[in-house]
């Protein structure tokens, strides 16, 4: 364990940091554990260090209903993480993973994909409230890879990153995902139609169905993304929209 109230602790990581940023070339952080340590002592690590970037791992489990599965409302595991920014410093780079969307999406694309609308008709997750401090994630080495944690559902992967990756916050690409599933190409599709049309962290999302079986949702006016198996959505299409890419129960305009 180490003691991150010690001063001396406090001093040796900075100048590690530091070191790392100068010498070494990096220039981001990631908190591993971060419900371990007061934001507070982030805060010094991030204040004394100055990092482009800052992300931290909090996962705290969501609340769950007599049948299993998550509530429709997770605003109090959401508000969690953006108190942590919040504490941190909403101005300077901190962010955190975003895990409200990440346990959401688990259950919604197994026919469920209602509560990707949450109750105030926005995304549900993290990127509902403060995308711009959310970084988005279908799995990370400990949901899935060897330690298979909390993975999400292997089929359904693809649909998984049609959402991250069309969608306001920070989306990061799982390294097995994208070297060792063979999904490299239609990953690369997906970060295309982003990157052409200038999707960022704080793109404007409408949310236009969100039913058992189909989610669409239109990002910035440029953008549209279909999640589900529902086949038939041309009404819901507005004119001059081509697809882009299509997938397994997934399509994007």
């Amino acid at each position: 364990d180490i003691d991150h109230l010690n001063q001396r602790v406090q001093k040796e990581l900075v100048e590690w940091l530091n070191w790392l940023k100068a010498d070494i070339g990096f220039d981001g952080w990631r908190f591993d554990f971060a419900k371990g340590y007061s934001a507070d002592v982030a805060k010094i690590y991030i204040d004394r260090s100055e990092p482009s970037f800052a992300v931290a791992e909090i996962w705290t489990s969501l609340a769950y209903g007599g049948d299993g599965k998550p509530n429709l409302n997770q605003d109090q595991h959401r508000q969690g993480l953006v108190n942590w920014v919040d504490k941190v410093g909403g101005k300077g780079p901190a962010t955190t993973f975003d895990f409200t969307t990440k346990g959401i999406l688990n259950v919604a694309v197994e026919g469920e994909l209602w509560r990707l609308r949450g109750t105030d008709g926005k995304a549900p997750g993290m990127i509902g409230w403060w995308p711009a401090k959310a970084v988005t994630f279908v799995d990370n080495h400990d949901t899935g890879s060897t330690q298979h944690m909390w993975p999400f559902p292997s089929d359904r992967v693809m649909q998984g990153y049609a959402y991250i990756l069309t969608h306001p916050g920070t989306p990061c690409i799982f390294y097995d995902h994208f070297f060792d599933w063979g999904l490299k190409e239609e990953i690369d599709r997906l970060v295309s139609v982003r990157t052409r049309h200038g999707i960022h962290s704080e793109s404007k999302l409408q949310i236009i169905e969100a039913d058992a079986d189909l989610y669409l949702a239109e990002i910035d006016g440029k953008v549209i993304v279909k999640l589900g198996p529902r086949y038939d959505v041309g009404n819901l299409i507005p004119g001059g929209f081509k697809v882009a890419t299509h997938g397994n129960d997934y399509a994007v305009w």
